[in-house]
C-alpha cells in the first residue's frame, strides 16, 4: 500500500493546547443531494493527542460518489479518514496530512476554517530547489528518477532522468543548467523506504510500511528540509 503525505504551514499560531481545545469540539454536517437524493454529510475531528511538541489526531469526513449498477448512476457515501500531524520544529508550527495531495489540500482548508475562521491560514509548505537538490546529492548513488521544472528552453517545460547513478551523468548537469529539481524518487539510508519527494512537500512512500514509521520518517527527513 502506497502511503502519501503533504506538509503546510501554519502561518501565525504556535499554542497546541489552545489548537487541541478547538479540534475536540470539531464537528460539521453538510447536506448534499445528488441525483435527487439527500444525503447528510460529516466531518470530524477524533483521537487527539498531545505532547510537548506534537498534536496529532485523525481528520474523518463523507463524500459521495456515483457507483455504476446496471446502467444507472448510483450515488452512495463514503468516509475517508486521514492522520494528522501539527510539529513545532524550528521558529514555525508545521501540519502534516497523511493522505493524498487533493484530500490533503481540502482537509488542510477545513481545518484552517475550523481553527481561524477563513482560509489562508494554513498554507503549503516549500522546500527551496537548492535543499532538494541537496538532499538528493548527499543520497546520489540511491536516486532514481528526477524531474525539472522552471526550463528555460524554448517548448520544454518539463525534463527528467530516470536510472542508476544519475548525478553523476552529464545530462544531470545538463540540466541543472536550464531547470530545478521539482520531484525526486530515492531510497532513504537510515530508513531503506524507496520516497518520492517534490518542491511544495508532497511525499509517497512505495515501500512497504506502515503509518507509525511512515509518520517517523517525515518529521525525520522532510521536516528539516522545509523553507
Amino acid at each position: 500500500m502506497v502511503l502519501a503525505a503533504k506538509l503546510f504551514v501554519v502561518k501565525e499560531e504556535r499554542n497546541l493546547p489552545l489548537l487541541a481545545t478547538k479540534l475536540k469540539n470539531f464537528r460539521l454536517e453538510q447536506e448534499m443531494s445528488v441525483e435527487e437524493k439527500s444525503f447528510k454529510l460529516l466531518s470530524e475531528i477524533s483521537d487527539i493527542s498531545i505532547s510537548k511538541d506534537t498534536l496529532e489526531g485523525t481528520f474523518s469526513y463523507d463524500t459521495v460518489f456515483l457507483v455504476n449498477q446496471r446502467g444507472s448512476s448510483i450515488p452512495i457515501t463514503r468516509t475517508f479518514e486521514a492522520p494528522f500531524t501539527f510539529n513545532l520544529f524550528g521558529e514555525n508550527l508545521y501540519l502534516t496530512i497523511f493522505d493524498k495531495k487533493s484530500r490533503a489540500n481540502n482537509v488542510a482548508n477545513e481545518m484552517s476554517k475550523a481553527l481561524f475562521m477563513s482560509l489562508g491560514q494554513i498554507v503549503e509548505a516549500r522546500i527551496p530547489p537548492e535543499v532538494l537538490k541537496r538532499f538528493h546529492e548527499e543520497n546520489f548513488e540511491n536516486t532514481k528518477i528526477l524531474f525539472f521544472d522552471s526550463v528555460d528552453l524554448p517548448n520544454i517545460s518539463k525534463l527528467s532522468l530516470y536510472g542508476e547513478a544519475l548525478g553523476t551523468t552529464t545530462l544531470y548537469n545538463d540540466y541543472l543548467e536550464h531547470g530545478q529539481i521539482w520531484y525526486a524518487v530515492m531510497k532513504s539510508r537510515k530508513f531503506g523506504y524507496v520516497v518520492g519527494v517534490t518542491r511544495n512537500a508532497v511525499v509517497t512512500c512505495f515501500s512497504r510500511a506502515d503509518m507509525p514509521e511512515f509518520k517517523t520518517y517525515v518529521k525525520s527527513e522532510i521536516l528539516p528540509l522545509l523553507k
